[in-house]
């Protein structure tokens, strides 16, 4: 019991903490319009201005950036996961001394910055023809997007039995059959997870369309919110309320990955196995 107490007052604080922002920003974006923008915590108004989600789409294309922004996902998503998974799976096939460099390495590019591609990267897209292409903004997902999400495959393949790889490679099984009929399976936790990551991550990504896209009616959300504003940067209900239709995707994905999410992440401590 006074366990459970301890965990609800440790919990309460971070719920509201994080809750707090995505309040004020429902309850901003119902204001009237023509307010300026209040420096306190704006009260449910008495009659909420629900039009200012529709003004939205009378402003900028809004649609179409979403459109963009989900054919983006729908590409990237699948292919992190596949991609990370095989390299996950690759490494928790490999000798521990290997497996452990590469992990080494893994840790060394996730520390680099991320400014530190950028040039190296636009040119490399600029002699592929690939600037002003909606594929620029997806080719980083055949490289699995990010090393974390490899090693979180790796973590959870590591914690399947080692019997159950050998029963099934005494039964003919290669190493394509072991990923797809054992360890996947069994990894669909991490596979949750790195779902939701990945698409968080790819829908509000702002920098890659910025740095490559230069067609308007190929931009995606992030920068349709950044042309709002710069459209009309006082109507400050307008602009939460496409703020908070462009949240909304994001918001949703973990609440329907909320229990399978943290899963992954408790098996933190195999590192270094």
């Amino acid at each position: 019991m006074p366990g459970s107490r301890w965990r609800l007052a440790v919990a309460l604080p971070l719920a509201v903490a994080f809750l707090f922002p995505l309040f004020w920003l429902v309850s901003t974006s119902l204001q009237p319009t023509g307010q300026p923008l209040s420096r306190r915590l704006n009260p449910w108004p008495a009659a909420p201005a629900w039009e200012n989600y529709a003004a939205v789409f009378g402003v900028v294309e809004f649609a179409r950036f979403g459109l963009n922004s989900l054919l983006v996902v729908l590409v990237a998503v699948p292919l992190t996961v596949l991609v990370s998974s095989w390299a996950g799976f690759a490494l928790a096939r490999l000798p521990a001394r290997p497996r452990r460099l590469l992990v080494a390495l893994s840790f060394v590019v996730l520390m680099t910055p991320v400014t530190a591609v950028w040039l190296p990267r636009f040119l490399l897209f600029e002699a592929a023809g690939l600037i002003d292409n909606r594929l620029a903004l997806v080719v980083p997902a055949f490289a699995g997007t990010s090393p974390l999400y490899a090693l979180l495959f790796l973590w959870s393949c590591r914690r399947i039995p080692a019997d159950l790889f050998e029963a099934a490679a005494l039964d003919g099984a290669g190493p394509f059959r072991l990923w797809a009929n054992v360890a996947m399976p069994l990894s669909r936790p991490t596979a949750v997870a790195v779902a939701t990551l990945a698409f968080v991550a790819s829908w509000g990504n702002f920098i890659d369309p910025l740095l490559y896209i230069r067609s308007a009616e190929k931009q995606t959300l992030p920068y349709g919110l950044q042309f709002l504003f710069q459209l009309d940067s006082t109507n400050w209900p307008v602009l939460m309320a496409a703020a908070a239709m462009a949240t909304a995707p994001a918001v949703l994905a973990f609440l329907a990955a909320q229990r399978l999410f943290l899963q992954p992440f408790r098996g933190g401590g195999w590192l270094g196995r």
